[in-house]
């Protein structure tokens, strides 16, 4: 392989914070936010140019549920705060009556799972204008590149924007990628996977020539087509390129059913639509086997959004590696690949950002290493937030 070497170059280190959180889905939402709400300095970078990753920008509208699927609710917290707000911000469908309604039914709670179907436009501006009015500091269009470190800190992230490279001091580090990114390039051990099969979530128009009639959502599996690494750019341009071919076959097929030219697609993915990637390998690696598993370090619970009964305690130690100074949130997080469908979904990655910010809040206050927070000071700020960590 030919290589190339680049020429040493000086970069102005023009910010410094607490927390810097990298990914601005909705595991670095709720990890900026439960920082910045314990008084630390927060830095959220987000490549894109809104917050939510694949529940905004990937169309995947669906908030899953906080509860069990037998009427009892597990995740609070930013969870449910989130998922207050999306419905604030203008939900389209699935109301979860038996929860908030006006006249909410516990008996229904058994069959009516907690969840709602959301805009994906509205929850980003509302998510935004939140940690706004916490005082995140929100940086789009930029992604973290390089990492100095000293010793086994990471002292500074590099940063590239449309302003070249910039450089950000930091005390603490919060991986929201959903890749792994920060925590490759900070040398954690990894895992990868390679299986990802393309889907896609978008919306038509029902546009008949004067007017419009409203829109539908579209959503479709393609299980029996190839699979996809989502660490490979290649593999990442070709499930794009596919989705973006099946989008069109599925306009015209529409057109021809409804016998209406007009029909239009009025959003699309603008980021691959991968499900996992590549996640830490850290210091405990949950698996689905330790249903109902209680862990001392627990900081909440999840349940599983493909089934009702199953619900799991997370460990704080998914959360770090090696690094001092680094946590993971979101589907990069420890676990197996049978826990990763779980964990990967909305409610769990608010749960791992709210446990994670405020663990690095807590170690940029007291200058010590991740792991060496205490836990039951963790466990008691999240339980002020109705967090369940027993």
């Amino acid at each position: 392989m030919n290589t190339i070497v680049l020429k040493a170059r000086e970069i102005a280190v023009k910010k410094e914070c607490d927390v810097l959180v990298a990914g601005g889905g909705t595991a670095g939402i709720s990890a900026a936010l439960a920082a910045a709400r314990q008084g630390a300095s927060v830095v959220l970078c987000e490549q894109e140019w809104a917050l939510g990753g694949l529940a905004t920008l990937g169309v995947v509208t669906v908030f899953l549920p906080l509860c069990d699927g037998r009427g009892t609710q597990h995740i609070f917290g930013i969870g449910e705060e989130l998922l207050r707000l999306s419905i604030t911000a203008g939900y389209e469908d699935r109301f979860p009556d038996a929860w908030l309604g006006d006249h909410q039914d516990v008996e229904k709670r058994n069959t009516q799972r907690f969840l709602v179907q959301f805009n994906p436009q509205m929850f980003a501006i509302a998510a935004e204008k939140l940690l706004l009015d916490a005082g995140v500091k929100i940086l789009y269009g930029t992604k973290v590149i390089d990492l100095c470190t000293d010793g086994n800190r990471i002292s500074t992230c590099i940063l590239n924007n449309r302003e070249g490279w910039d450089a950000v001091r930091v005390k603490t580090v919060i991986d929201c990628t959903g890749d792994g990114e920060v925590a490759m390039m900070a040398g954690e051990e990894m895992r990868t996977f390679t299986q990802n099969f393309a889907s896609y979530w978008g919306y038509y128009s029902a546009y008949r020539g004067n007017g419009c009639d409203g829109y539908r959502i579209y959503s479709e599996n393609f299980k029996d087509h190839r699979r996809y690494d989502g660490t490979k750019a290649e593999d990442l341009n070709d499930m794009m390129f596919f989705l973006h071919k099946k989008l069109w076959e599925r306009t015209e097929r529409v057109r021809e059913q409804e016998g209406n030219p007009h029909i239009m697609p009025v959003t699309m993915q603008t980021i691959p639509p991968v499900r996992m990637s590549r996640c830490i390998v850290g210091a405990y690696t949950l698996d689905e086997s330790e249903e109902g598993k209680k862990f001392p370090d627990s900081i909440g619970r999840t349940t599983d959004w493909r089934k009702p009964g199953p619900v799991f305690s997370v460990p704080y130690r998914t959360l770090y590696g090696k690094t001092e100074n680094l946590l993971c949130a979101g589907r990069n997080i420890s676990v197996t690949d049978d826990m990763w469908d779980i964990t990967r979904c909305i409610p769990t990655c608010c749960v791992t950002g709210e446990g994670a910010g405020v663990a690095a809040a807590l170690a940029a206050k007291q200058n010590k290493a991740v792991k060496n927070v205490d836990i039951n000071t963790i466990q008691e700020i999240l339980k002020q937030n109705q967090i369940l960590v027993d």
